[in-house]
């Protein structure tokens, strides 16, 4: 008969404290709500990431909860506030409450204004919202209005009406962002993409299946979703009267290149989905927006675009990271059948994925 041999309570009791403590002297953000910690000496207990000066070991005892610690008879720290939400969440509330503000305006708000709405100064928040959010404000801002444009177009009676319904001032305003919104001419977007001849593909992304669609001008459409054949079937809906083209392999090669280097699932993770959406779906337009149809781009030049070549210069992506392709269709080209099924086209579902 064998016997297991079991750590006696009080080694796993102080097997876990060395482990918390370590975790204090690190600063380890991703222990921050798992546990909390009271310094004898100065009668406050913190977070696991605060930053003020370490305790001696002697003087710290560990909590489960705020209200323990509290119990016991410690105040909560001042500068990490142990029994307030955290500071990315309190970030990430700042950020979400300014992107409503910028949705909620005909025009886009100013930066000052945007600021002291969420009592910051215009330079710490310009900063923190481009670390939230993975953009700026003033591309939240472009990113929305032309989101605005797309949905507009396509039930407003007229171009005109889409202008003033979207909160233009001008018709030359108007046309001159339409076509980098749209990928096509506004009135070759409201007309079902009229004689267009549009590439797409499909992939993987941390928002599940993406879409991404271009014409000869441009980026006309990026989606998301849980079913990549629906995804498919909404761009046929969208552009009826344009030719759809899946399986071109050079343009799905530089769409996967592109998606895996500005993915970054743990961006904005406190931030709403849509917002989060909306601000990659940006990031991944403006990275392919100014490619020239047919060309490749190294990594580099890639991080150039997106502005942040000092980050991504020597980046090197590892296998998990690198895009991995396998054809989604082997050829779908949209008829002029007013509704064609894509289920032939896309037998088996076994899209490029994007592996994070």
């Amino acid at each position: 008969m064998t016997s297991t041999l079991r750590m006696p309570r009080h080694d796993k009791d102080a097997a876990a404290e060395d482990a918390r403590w370590k975790a204090v002297t690190a600063r380890d953000r991703s222990y921050d709500g798992a546990f909390f910690y009271s310094v004898a000496s100065t009668g406050v207990y913190c977070r696991p990431s605060c930053p003020a000066r370490l305790a001696k070991r002697a003087n710290v005892r560990f909590h489960d909860t705020p209200a323990e610690a509290e119990a016991a008879g410690y105040r909560p720290c001042k500068r990490c506030r142990p029994n307030e939400a955290s500071l990315e969440a309190r970030q990430a509330d700042s950020i979400a409450h300014a992107c409503r503000l910028i949705e909620a305006a005909e025009e886009p708000p100013k930066l000052d204004d945007l600021a002291r709405s969420v009592g910051l100064s215009a330079y710490h928040f310009h900063r923190l919202f481009k670390a939230v959010a993975g953009l700026t404000p003033k591309a939240y801002a472009v990113a929305h209005r032309n989101k605005r444009i797309r949905e507009t177009l396509g039930t407003s009676a007229s171009v005109t009406e889409a202008i003033y319904d979207c909160g233009f001032n001008s018709s030359g305003r108007f046309y001159a962002e339409s076509v980098r919104a749209l990928g096509m001419t506004p009135s070759a977007f409201r007309n079902g993409g009229a004689d267009a001849a549009i590439k797409f593909a499909v992939g993987e992304c941390s928002f599940g299946a993406i879409l991404v669609a271009a014409s000869d001008k441009g980026v006309c459409a990026i989606s998301f979703g849980d079913d990549p054949d629906a995804l498919a079937r909404d761009l046929q809906d969208r552009f009826p009267r344009a030719r759809l083209i899946g399986g071109d392999v050079d343009f799905e090669q530089m769409v996967a290149k592109v998606v895996g280097f500005v993915e970054e699932p743990r961006l904005g993770l406190d931030l709403p989905l849509d917002i989060r959406g909306t601000a990659f779906q940006h990031r991944v337009w403006a990275a392919l927006r100014d490619i020239p149809p047919g060309a490749t781009i190294s990594y580099a030049e890639l991080a150039a675009r997106i502005g942040a070549p000092s980050v991504n210069r020597h980046r090197k992506l590892t296998p998990d990271r690198r895009s991995k392709l396998t054809p989604f269709w082997r050829r779908a080209e949209r008829e002029r059948s007013p509704r064609r099924s894509w289920r032939g086209c896309a037998a088996g579902a076994s899209a490029f994925r994007f592996a994070m």
